[in-house]
């Protein structure tokens, strides 16, 4: 005879408030980079382009340069 016990299962025994901080802590991770992609973005938009050439950057290069930063694309 077979039968199984309810409750028991790693997936039951994870809690709501366990499951909710995850998500909060996944939300502030996730934010916490884009802040990183955002500043990088505005700090490189605003030097000119002889500063840019200076550190071996164009301006078609900025997106990628903050994606990198941020999200090790």
């Amino acid at each position: 005879m077979a039968y199984t016990t309810y409750g028991n299962s790693a997936a039951a025994s994870i809690s709501l408030r366990d499951r909710i901080a995850a998500r909060i802590e996944t939300a502030r991770a996730d934010y916490a980079k884009w802040r990183v992609y955002r500043r990088t973005i505005n700090e490189l938009s605003a030097l000119s382009n002889r500063d840019l050439a200076d550190l071996g950057l164009s301006r078609s290069m900025i997106h990628g340069v903050a994606l990198e930063a941020a999200y090790g694309v």
